[in-house]
Order: C-alpha cells, then structure tokens, then sequence
C-alpha cells in the first residue's frame, strides 16, 4: 500500500510539474487611445538581389502572367495582404540611384552596377513609372527613398516635381514627354538611407545639416505639398543620432525619423535560416524583442523635443537576417523563412501596435526572394512564406484603435536564461469588432492565458492560428502549403473571462463580437 501511494504521489507530482501555467490578461480602453496605423504594416522593395528583377519584375515578354511585366501572382497576393506601402528602390542602392537613369525608353537607358548587392550590372528597366503604376496597381502609397549620398540638391528637387508637380515646369514635361501626363500621389519621401554608413559614412551633425539643406528645397515654407519627410535614422541604439537629428532638425522640415533593427543569431555568425538549434533560435528571439527597448529609448529622446508627438517614428528596415540558402549568391540576401520567422513578425508587430502613439510606419525588409520575405519565387512557381501569413492575420490591426493591454508574462526558460514568452497587442476596428493578437515564442511549452473581456464586451468569440510541428518547418516550392492558417477553437468564453492555450511557437488571432 506504501508503495501504491508512493507511485500515487510521484504521479501528482509529475502532473503538476507539467502543467499549464496561467497568465491573466486585463484591457484598459480609454478615449485617448492611439490609431494604429495601416502604415506600421509597410513592405520594402529594394533593387538588391532577386526582389526586382526576377522577383517582381520578369519583362512584359515573358510567359510567367504579368501586368507590364509585374507578376500577376505576386500582385494579387500583396493585394491579399493589404500593403499600406512600399518602399523603394533602397537601402543602399537608394544613395547610388540616379532617376533619370530610370525613365524614358527602355532601350536607351544607361546601365549601372550595383555595388552593393553582388556587383551585378542593372539595365534600368523597372524604373520610376514602373514603380509608380505598379503601386497604383497595388492600391498602395509609395515611399520613395531618394538618393542624398552621391546626388545633389537640384537632382533631388527634380526629383520631387518630375513625380508630383502637375503641370508648369520642364519636369512634368518631361514626364509627359515619357507617356505620363498626369502626376503621381506621392507623400512619402526618405531624405537619404543610413547616411551613418552605405548612404556616406557622416557624422550625425552633418547629415542633419544635409538634410535640412534638402528638406528646405522639397517643397515651399508651409509645406503644403503635404510631404512627409523621413530622415535618415539610426542605426539600432545609436542614441546620439537620434538625439542630434530631433534637437538640430527644425519641426517644420520634418515628419519623420527612421530606425534599422534586424534580428539574427549573431551579426558575424548569423547562421541557417533553417538548420538552426534551440540556442539559434532562443539568441534570435532575444533580438528580436530588442526592439521593444529600442523603441522605448528612441522614442524617449523624441519625446523631449516633441512632446506634441507630431513627428513619427518609422521603423523602415526590420526583419530576421540570416547566412543565404546554399549555392546562392552571398550578395543577394536570399534565405527561407520558417515558423523562427512567424515569431519575428508576431512579437515585432505586437510591439510596434502597443507604440502606436510613437511609431506610425514601418517597413519590413523585404517583400520577395530577399531576407525576410512574404513571398519566393523559382521561375514560374510562387510561394508564400509563414511570415506573409502572420502579416495577412494582422492586417485586421490597420487603421483600428490600440486597446492597451496589462499582463505579466510567463517566461522562456533556456540555458538559465529567460525571455517573455507571451506577446499580446489589442485592436477595436471601425465596425466596433476587437481583435487579439497573441504570440507563445517557447519552444515547447503550451502557455494558458486567461484573458478578462468583460469591458470589451464579447459575446462570441472566433480564431485562426499559425503553428507546425518543429521551428525548422518552412514552406517549399514542392510543398508550398505545409504551414498556413487553420481554424481555432482552444478556447473557453464563460462569464466574461475567454481562457485560451497557445501552442508552442504559435500566432494567434482572435475575433470578438
């Protein structure tokens, strides 16, 4: 009989050393909350590798379905997805861009070698219009990044009226000239990229002086082209950079500044983006809930000098950098993209919604065949990635209310060390519906949250899920649906209290009504 309840007592203990551990959540709406902007959701279209040519862009001649020589399939996928916007041409090769290279007739367009991105020789063939139209096509605003490193002033302004200026001036002449009469909507305008490094190597003092030379120049005294002007900003915890731009920048000749954070292993080891350990995986994840310090730090220094929060933060480059798939050009930036990734996008989103106040544009790098990217194409075949499907869950935050979330999350226990395992943002849309975005980054822990919806008022409740079987799953040109949404349904709503278990390495989102 002692040995019987010996055995009993081991049993018990065992049981409750595995169970679930609960995490009570509680949502304090007020009337001041934040919007969420639509444009925290931004993409990135770099000329760098095979995201345009060979991405995009195949030629209006080719068999692949194209719409003026855009893929058709990547097209209706990114109208799925809902991009606010898209930025372009770079990165780094924005600074060696040169516009005019761009336009007019194909065949007589100089060729240019992109030192960057491989050293290979571009002909110039998607260019300005081609970009422009294929955002109008997109139904999405474009971010144009404008070259400051190596271009001039004058080359700039050109630039801005060649685009935007209706009629009057020998740019929109010449823009009729090359078969567009009517101009462009453009707002968004990155004055240079990571003028810290690729865009000149400056110190901060004299990029802000820069930048105030050519913001002045955009447009007139009061702005009332309505640009939106983004400055070159730093890079991860350069502190001091931001600092210089917002004391020495006046706030009539900005709107935004930029931040660049990317997660990876290590910068100089980065890694498989699909061989990778437990130990990759957790030191990944520890960069990539670095952005929530970041923000918090880079907006603290705003703040001081725009307590009226009239200036954006944008954090235009982030995403998970990892070693290029083998055989591949190392120069070209092309890496899969596993469920590692869907927790990147998750927990990065969750962060950049709680900091709507603060943050209201983001752009992740990149859209195709470069770092983390929503879609991959070999020839004719198209995949899209886990992360595309984190994104196209969330697009239901776009433009909806924050509703400010309270909790204390359980952690991710590896090697000693911890992390937060659990990641939540909250949205009220226009037609009054709330939605929950929760992510569970432990590796093999399920996570039980008990969440208080009585103030939200939920009376049914309705979910999707991303999940796989090991963190290395990714999606393949063979099997291009092996990881995509499912219906969930792990939940219990009862009495005003919706308890839900999140799954090891999950994103979920819920629907309230």
């Amino acid at each position: 009989m002692l040995r019987v309840k010996a055995g009993i007592l081991v049993l018990v203990l065992c049981f409750a050393q595995n169970m679930i551990s609960q995490t009570k959540v509680s949502f304090e709406p007020s009337d001041s909350d934040p919007l969420i902007s639509k444009h925290i959701y931004g993409h990135f279209a770099e000329h760098l590798g095979r995201c345009i040519y060979d991405g995009f862009y195949v030629g209006e001649d080719s068999s692949i379905p194209n719409t003026n020589g855009v893929r058709n399939d990547i097209i209706e996928a990114l109208k799925a997805l809902k991009i606010p916007n898209l930025r372009w041409p770079g990165g780094c090769f924005a600074d060696t861009y040169h516009w005019k290279d761009g336009v007019g007739p194909k065949e007589d367009r100089p060729t240019m070698v992109n030192k960057w991105w491989g050293g290979v020789v571009e002909d110039n063939s998607f260019g300005t219009h081609d970009f422009l139209n294929l955002c109008e096509v997109l139904g999405t605003e474009p971010y144009l990044a404008a070259n400051v490193g190596s271009s001039t002033v004058q080359e700039f302004t050109e630039y801005t009226q060649y685009v935007t200026r209706e009629v009057g001036v020998p740019m929109s002449d010449y823009r009729a000239e090359n078969g567009r009469k009517e101009p462009w909507k453009v707002t968004f305008w990155g004055v240079g990229n990571e003028m810290w490094g690729c865009g000149g190597n400056m110190r901060p003092e004299h990029y802000a002086d820069i930048y105030r030379q050519y913001a002045t120049f955009m447009t007139d005294w009061t702005n009332s082209d309505g640009m939106f002007r983004i400055a070159s900003g730093a890079n991860v915890a350069d502190y001091h950079w931001t600092e210089v731009l917002m004391r020495d920048i006046p706030k009539s000749l900005i709107e935004g500044v930029a931040l660049h954070s990317y997660s990876f292993v290590e910068w100089d080891k980065k890694g498989s983006s699909t061989k990778f350990d437990e130990s990759q995986y957790f030191s990944t994840m520890q960069t990539a809930l670095k952005m929530e310090e970041l923000v918090d730090k880079h907006a603290a220094i705003m703040d001081k000098y725009d307590p009226e929060n009239e200036i954006a933060l944008v954090v235009d480059e982030w995403g998970g950098w990892y070693e290029v798939e083998e055989g591949t050009n190392p120069g070209f930036l092309y890496q899969q993209n596993t469920m590692r990734d869907a927790m990147i996008a998750g927990i990065t989103l969750n962060i950049f919604n709680n900091r709507a106040d603060r943050v209201k544009m983001a752009n992740l790098a990149q859209t195709v065949n470069v770092l983390q990217a929503v879609i991959l194409t070999d020839g004719d075949k198209m995949l899209l990635t886990p992360t595309y499907h984190v994104l196209k869950m969330y697009n239901v935050h776009q433009d909806a209310t924050l509703i400010p979330v309270k909790f204390e999350s359980p952690s991710y226990e590896f090697n000693g060390e911890t992390l937060p395992a659990i990641s939540i943002s909250a949205s009220k849309d226009q037609q009054g519906k709330k939605h929950l975005s929760l992510v569970n980054i432990d590796s093999k822990k399920s996570n039980e949250v008990e969440l208080d919806v009585e103030a939200l008022g939920f009376k049914k409740v309705s979910g999707t899920i991303l999940k796989s079987g090991k963190l290395q799953d990714h999606n393949t040109f063979d099997s291009p649906n092996q990881i995509t949404p499912q219906e969930f349904g792990d939940f219990k709503l009862k009495k005003g209290k919706l308890t839900v278990t999140l799954p090891p390495f999950s994103v979920v989102v819920l629907e309230g009504e």
